[in-house]
């Protein structure tokens, strides 16, 4: 399954990229989010790795982050693997005007793993996106009042 999102951010590429490069934002725009433990490499460099833990339900969930590519200020790509899922995410921004940056997000789902979660991608593949969206327009949100 593959998708891509995208919102407008009326503040400067400079300002977005450094706010969403900023891991201790995370938790700003990404419900649930708790924290970052880097395992391998430059924390934000091409080749790192590590784990990011949100709060689901009464425990937490583990994503393990490898970052595929970091040419940042114009994209970001980072491999995403869940027991239960695999996905790429790339990220792009492009400059519309001085004031106004776009946020592109592609999505590749590679891999799901279980009965539950392959069932969820076929009858419902919408709440993947819309999760996408609410994470962005999030974002979006938070460095527009920054």
């Amino acid at each position: 399954m593959k998708f891509t999102v995208s919102v407008t951010i009326n503040k400067p590429r400079d300002i977005v990229v450094k706010e969403f490069y900023n891991p201790e934002n995370l938790k700003n725009w990404q419900d649930g989010f708790l924290r970052i433990e880097y395992l391998e490499g430059e924390p934000g460099q091409t080749g790192s790795t590590a784990f990011m833990y949100y709060k689901q339900g009464g425990g937490e969930m583990e994503l393990k982050e490898t970052i595929l590519e970091n040419k940042l200020p114009e994209s970001f790509k980072g491999l995403y693997e869940h027991k239960h899922m695999v996905n790429t995410m790339n990220s792009t921004f492009t400059e519309v005007s001085f004031n106004e940056t776009r946020y592109d997000t592609e999505i590749e789902y590679t891999q799901f793993i279980g009965f539950v979660p392959k069932l969820l991608a076929k009858l419902f593949p919408g709440l993947f996106k819309k999760q996408v969206l609410k994470w962005m327009t999030n974002m979006k949100i938070f460095i527009e009042k920054h």
